[in-house]
């Protein structure tokens, strides 16, 4: 077997080179670049390549599908229903007003009961809450696994497009994330443990680290208003679609986190970002841990050598398509409000991050297994709370800007209806409106 060891010695000879070109490749076009806060350019162009691809790749579909008579979109369920812009209460007082079997008014009639029915079904068919924790639907085929509901195979071409696309993306675009993700996230932990002591030098450490960790993503983004960029002792309030949220502000400025412990791979992150710079991290379960944050916050940003606290107030993830209703905490502390608005682009890949249905590790595979990450940041001019107005309107006024400037829905509703059941309180609200309606007699 004497005769074997020379094309074992050649092979691993050519593993060797190979990795070699391969690191050195990333280190002098990626890692040193990103360090820098250099770009030369190549995400932007590879960004517009894809988007003539899609182009062309969208007519054909459209040709193929007016050719061989298929729907190709599907209807959204805003257009099943034409809902009326009244309140419960008019639409109760017209009913009676239209019976012309009684003389005067009861307290209760059979009638009033079919405005609830009504409402009850128009919530059940087009849900608002619901659909905001799934992926949202793409007017056309991005050429990824999460193509349009009723894509069929058209064309030898598309198929033979969508084939050499999955390879470039499992191939190469993957490997080269995973390699450059490893890097930013070892680094973080390794460095952050080792400059804790530190001060001057720790959020350069984490700049670095986040820029790396935005070239693993190839995210592409565009930041707006960068005079009003939140500045030291106060507090960035942004919605949020995804814990890359983070990484996408954190390659711009340096903050201070605040969020829940987490386990695993995050978990692990958190506990390296907290030797070296100050973060809160509290327990959702635990309700002693809110007084206590809530001082720590206080603290936090009076002092105003510290850096700038990154809130999401929602609580949760929400799928880019809207903005959910805000806690109120961190509307409570009494200092300035810097609001952010983040907005995905859908066509490149999907950012929403549905913890009940992937775990951490596999929605990073699906996000370095996509094409890219673009998005575009809003800095919102800072606000502060008005006189007389409460913690609540304040969040609901900070909510509705962020809202308008990233053209999302505002919505009501509390994102905890992820993981828990409509509160009693919705329904005693409801009952409120019938029970002290003017015209309402009580017997």
């Amino acid at each position: 077997m004497g005769w074997l060891l020379p094309f074992d010695n050649l092979l691993c000879m050519a593993l060797g080179i190979s990795f070699t070109v391969w690191f050195t490749s990333l280190l002098v076009f990626i890692i040193v670049p990103a360090i820098l806060g250099v770009s030369f350019g190549i995400r932007k162009l590879y960004m517009n390549s894809l988007l003539k691809i899609f182009e062309w790749a969208t007519l054909r579909m459209e040709r193929g599908a007016k050719e061989k008579n298929q729907h190709l979109y599907k209807p959204y369920s805003n257009g099943i229903i034409a809902k009326e812009m009244s309140t419960l209460e008019q639409e109760i007082q017209e009913l009676r007003s239209s019976s012309t079997t009684l003389s005067s008014e009861p307290e209760f009639e059979m009638a009033d009961i079919m405005s609830f029915c009504r409402r009850g079904v128009e919530s059940i068919v087009d849900d608002e809450v619901t659909k905001r924790f799934s992926a949202e639907e793409l007017e056309s085929w991005n050429l990824l696994t999460r193509s349009n509901y009723n894509f069929r195979h058209i064309s030898l071409r598309l198929s033979v497009l969508w084939g050499l696309g999955l390879l470039i993306r499992y191939s190469f675009l993957l490997p080269l994330r995973i390699t450059l993700a490893a890097t930013g996230i070892g680094l973080l932990v390794v460095l952050t443990t080792i400059v804790g002591f530190l001060p001057s030098g720790r959020y350069k450490i984490h700049m670095m680290c986040y820029r790396i960790c935005v070239r693993a993503l190839t995210a592409i983004i565009t930041y707006h208003n960068s005079e009003n960029k939140p500045k030291n002792g106060g507090i960035c309030v942004a919605n949020h679609t995804t814990p890359i949220d983070v990484i996408i502000l954190a390659n711009d400025g340096c903050y201070s986190m605040v969020g829940q412990v987490h386990g695993g791979l995050i978990g692990v992150v958190q506990r390296a970002m907290v030797k070296s710079s100050p973060h809160i991290w509290f327990e959702r379960s635990e309700v002693k841990d809110r007084h206590l944050v809530a001082k720590m916050l206080s603290n936090h940003v009076a002092d105003k050598t510290n850096h700038p606290i990154l809130i999401f107030p929602e609580g949760t993830c929400i799928n880019n398509t809207s903005v959910m209703m805000f806690k109120k905490g961190s509307f409570e502390i009494g200092c300035t409000v810097y609001p952010v608005a983040i907005k995905y682009d859908p066509r490149f890949g999907d950012a929403f991050w549905n913890s009940g249905k992937f775990g951490m590790v596999s929605y990073l595979l699906r996000m370095m297994s996509s094409w890219a990450i673009v998005c575009s940041v809003w800095y919102l001019p800072p606000v502060n709370r008005e006189e007389g107005e409460d913690a609540v309107q304040f969040a609901n006024r900070v909510k509705a800007a962020i809202a308008r400037q990233g053209g999302l829905v505002d919505l009501l509703w509390d994102g905890g209806l992820k993981r828990g059941k409509v509160k009693d309180t919705f329904r005693e609200e409801q009952q409120k409106l019938y029970i002290f309606f003017p015209n309402f007699q009580r017997g």
